[in-house]
């Protein structure tokens, strides 16, 4: 210890005398980014490949897959505020490595689901539900830690900047795995699949593990441990932060009756409500409504545009923000109204892709809400961050957490719309569901799709409602602590 202790501060002195300022941070901001690609690259799949997997396993239709979508998400939100309180406790290093180990084994594991070993089949939907249980619980805390470890590496006019581009690259990540999967999985560019849709999963859990090696050597907690960061560089690091101590204790305060993190955390859950959308339903939605195969290169572009958009967003949100803030007395304030101004366009335009009948004006439509929605993305992690301070984990595992419940219960209700939307139409007609026409099933899925698609335009409006509460007047450290565990 002794010894790599010497060496880094032998370095730094070095670069110090040479009159270097490194920027070891932007590779640690790429490290980041490279996960939060993995990171969609894994969910995006799941999407992409529900119908065969339904067909795997002996399902009609994606809806009956409702609970496997909500189990994910359910399990992910439960265990954000532990997985975030460990990262502040712990580091992100440790955390980060144990999540993406997990998560890449839960991928390579969905590869195996309704697989034929002679006479024996491994698992069924219940086998499934608990696979996307396990797969939820172990990715749970990515982003929290990934947002630790922005605050311990970036000064502070910087946070919305990391914050942006590790969305932005996830983004484009989602927005992209439509179009890798038609070309591994479906026939798009050549006659035969290049891979089956279990092979794709086993390749993209591997990748998972590759990018853990590469942030074990690269990555440490502190830029103060790193032995290339140069003095002045941690001297820009910590440019405008203000000096707290450091806690591992769990401030209760803030979780109960900080008003800022619970407008927050209830805009997330209501933003995240409609975004889950993009990357569980839609793929079947576009299949069910205007017939995309999972082959159509065009197809899944329109898959992918929520997500491309998304992307410019989460890059875009930033620099607004920092325009809006030479206009108001604060950034909280900056980013408040930018918030405010995005989830009333994100309404309006929901009520457009109800009406539509294109598929190119729906998928416009649903793809500038979530460009509108990313817009946001980074002010509201980066709030996080003012509202926590040295406690950011815990508060961005709480808003991740309360958001997370959104998407798992948007999970669950599509399902169950299209499902009684299914069942009524059975009963108008005195049959059951397996006994109605194609041309009757399609029209009752759609229905139900409709119903779902009515109230995004509400949820966003009550999510505008939310930003106007969202202020950043008393941070986590000014209030009393109420510990956990020492």
């Amino acid at each position: 210890m002794l010894t790599a202790s010497a060496n880094r501060t032998e370095v730094r002195q070095d670069n110090q005398k040479n009159g270097h300022v490194t920027r070891i941070r932007n590779w640690i901001l790429l490290l980041l980014c490279v996960l939060s690609m993995v990171t969609y690259l894994d969910r995006v799949c799941f999407g992409a490949a529900a119908p065969e997997i339904a067909q795997a396993i002996g399902l009609s239709d994606v809806a009956q897959m409702k609970w496997a979508f909500t189990a994910f998400a359910l399990a992910y939100a439960l265990f954000e505020i532990p997985s975030g309180w460990a990262g502040d406790r712990l580091g992100p290093r440790l955390l980060l490595i144990r999540i993406v180990i997990w998560w890449s084994a839960c991928t390579i594991l969905t590869g195996t689901i309704g697989l034929q070993w002679g006479a024996i089949s491994f698992g069924g939907l219940g086998t499934l539900i608990v696979l996307r249980f396990l797969f939820g619980a172990g990715e749970a805390g990515a982003y929290p830690n990934i947002t630790r470890a922005i605050h311990d590496w970036f000064p502070k006019r910087e946070w919305e900047f990391a914050q942006g581009a590790v969305w932005m690259t996830g983004r484009l990540m989602g927005g992209v795995t439509p179009l890798i999967w038609a070309v591994l999985v479906g026939n798009a560019l050549f006659p035969t699949p290049l891979l089956q849709w279990r092979g794709a999963f086993f390749l993209f859990g591997a990748l998972g593990f590759a990018w853990c090696v590469g942030f074990a050597l690269w990555f440490r907690n502190s830029p103060a441990e790193h032995s290339q960061v140069s003095e002045g560089e941690l001297a820009l690091i910590q440019e405008g932060k203000e000096e707290t101590p450091q806690s591992h204790k769990i401030v209760w305060s803030l979780l109960l009756t900080n008003r800022s993190l619970h407008a927050l955390s209830l805009m997330y859950a209501l933003v995240t409500f409609v975004w889950i959308f993009n990357i569980t339903y839609l793929p079947a939605y576009l299949l069910e409504r205007f017939q995309v195969e999972k082959g159509d290169l065009l197809g899944a572009i329109y898959c992918g545009a929520p997500l491309w958009l998304g992307a410019v967003g989460c890059f875009s949100g930033g620099f607004l923000v920092s325009r809006f803030a030479r206009r108001t007395a604060t950034r909280a304030e900056a980013r408040q109204r930018l918030g405010v101004v995005a989830m009333l366009l994100c309404s309006l335009f929901w009520v457009g892709a109800y009406w539509s009948f294109s598929i190119h004006l729906f998928c416009l439509l649903v793809a500038l809400s979530a460009f509108c929605i990313d817009l946001t993305v980074g002010s509201a992690w980066a709030s996080c961050q003012d509202i926590g301070r040295k406690n950011a984990g815990v508060a961005a595992a709480t808003m991740n957490m309360v958001g997370t419940f959104g998407a798992a219960f948007a999970g669950w209700l599509t399902g169950t719309l299209i499902q009684n939307s299914l069942a009524a139409s059975a009963a108008a007609v005195n049959t059951s569901v397996e006994l109605l026409s194609p041309a009757q099933r399609q029209g009752a899925i759609l229905e139900g799709y409709d119903h779902l698609f009515l109230i995004n335009i509400f949820v966003f409006l009550i999510a505008a409602v939310c930003w106007m509460f969202v202020t950043v007047e008393h941070p986590a450290d000014d209030a009393p602590t109420t510990p956990l565990t020492d």
